[in-house]
């Protein structure tokens, strides 16, 4: 027996571990409380009155507490049909993408066709041009279609996939061996039938790693609706919480209470695809 083994004989496996670890479990700890922090100010911020929000010097703890400002976002503004909008915008979002860049991921792995690698390439190129950039010829390409101000200008990219989408989707289905699909063809299946009854039910993770990361993106975006939509009643929760800002005056605490209520969509949707979605992240890197 070892020294070492003979100096933790007899402790619990958990103690020997936790000590071990426990510069690690202090810094993440720290790091922690500085994210965790702002999070709370704004809870905070949310449960305090009109009066107690410029307060000084400030409270960490309100007092009085108060919840009438949850409330009072939807009689302010029209939250709720934001909210509305924002599901709207997400869900044919997400079929969009979820269609689009499985069959484009799909084509990458399992047909071979002259130039298919310089053409990933390409895609892959594609990774590193900012969303901003492409904003300005959208808008003119939409306009001169006479879409501005509907859905359509917010919906209809989606369909022609999102390059780092179709990566992730292109990494996970190299994963799965091309012995089904050999399997299946030898069955009668065509191209169509695999990847239907063959490769989709087996893509689970990846195509939940597709809808958070669409939701989030479309649920946050900001500058896409601002642009493209003029009627107030179609905005979005992005925009309908910047009416509470403004030039003179911000109600920080509605603003606060605003924020809170539109964070819980995103954060329900990754406590309930967690496993999924880290095994999602986990496969796209074992096969390039």
């Amino acid at each position: 027996m070892t020294k070492y083994a003979h100096k933790n004989k007899g402790k619990p496996l958990f103690s020997r571990r936790f000590k071990s670890n426990l510069k690690a479990y202090l810094v993440l700890g720290i790091i922690a409380i500085f994210l965790g922090v702002p999070f709370y100010w704004m809870i905070a911020t949310a449960l305090r009155s009109p009066d107690a929000v410029l307060k000084l010097p400030p409270s960490w703890i309100p007092n009085p507490i108060t919840f009438e400002n949850f409330p009072k976002v939807f009689q302010e503004i029209p939250f709720a049909r934001f909210i509305g909008n924002s599901f709207y915008l997400v869900f044919w979002n997400v079929i969009g993408q979820i269609f689009s860049t499985t069959c484009i991921a799909y084509g990458f792995s399992r047909f071979r066709f002259p130039g298919r690698k310089a053409l990933f390439l390409v895609l892959l190129m594609t990774l590193m041009i900012p969303n901003t950039i492409t904003l300005v010829p959208q808008f003119i390409m939409f306009a001169r279609m006479g879409l501005i101000n509907s859905y359509l200008p917010l919906i209809l990219p989606a369909f022609t996939g999102s390059p780092y989408l179709i990566f992730l989707m292109r990494q996970y289905m190299m994963t799965i061996p091309l012995e089904l699909d050999e399997a299946a063809t030898l069955d009668g299946a065509n191209r169509f039938q695999i990847l239907v009854h063959v490769i989709m039910p087996l893509m689970v993770p990846a195509l939940v790693l597709v809808t958070v990361f669409t939701f989030v993106e479309v649920w946050n975006d900001f500058l896409r609706p601002l642009v493209f939509l003029n009627d107030p009643s179609k905005f979005t929760v992005s925009i309908g919480l910047a009416f509470f800002q403004g030039t003179r005056f911000t109600a920080w605490e509605m603003l606060m209470a605003g924020s809170i209520m539109a964070m819980l969509p995103p954060a329900i949707l990754f406590l309930i695809t967690q496993k999924r979605l880290m095994g999602g992240i986990a496969m796209t890197a074992v096969k390039g």
